[in-house]
């Protein structure tokens, strides 16, 4: 929604002119186009692209001596709305401090079903950190053959 929304904010500043020819750079892309027309002048265009990780919005194009010139500006407000939403996304799955904590974890382990499903392996995993009563619940049971029906009834515990 918001790059949406900045992206609209600089298509309408380019439209207009409000930019400086210093901010542009030129991507120069060779086409292999037998018979290509050249233009003299620029015309407007619309589109993006991404080098090096930093977004550009494309302002204008002509095609000279066999080569599509591009005039593109850094779209820094886009930038920094991705920037926001990539550091947001750190801090709510806490990617940074996830190798720094040294809590002691416990881990069970136990085959559930072992006695009436025998060709299935099954393993349920408990880690809990006592001092943070953080829990994670994990079933890691990959079946290894089809589900068949227990032939009889189980015996009487």
């Amino acid at each position: 929604m918001l790059q949406q929304k900045a992206d609209t904010n600089l298509e309408a500043k380019l439209d207009r002119n409000q930019y400086s020819e210093e901010q542009l750079i030129e991507i120069r892309v060779p086409l292999n186009m037998p018979y290509q027309t050249g233009y003299n002048e620029f015309e407007r265009v619309d589109g993006e692209v991404i080098v090096d990780g930093v977004h550009y919005k494309y302002v204008k194009r002509k095609i000279e001596d066999g080569q599509l010139v591009l005039k593109c500006i850094p779209n820094e407000t886009k930038q920094r709305i991705l920037n926001a939403r990539d550091e947001f996304f750190k801090l709510v799955n806490d990617l940074e401090n996830g190798a720094k904590k040294s809590s002691p974890q416990t881990s069970i382990a136990k085959n559930i079903i072992g006695d009436y499903l025998p060709m299935i392996q099954t393993t349920l995993t408990v880690q809990f950190t006592t001092s943070e009563n953080n829990w994670f619940l994990q079933n890691s049971g990959t079946p290894t053959a089809i589900w068949h029906s227990t032939p009889e009834q189980p015996p009487n515990a």
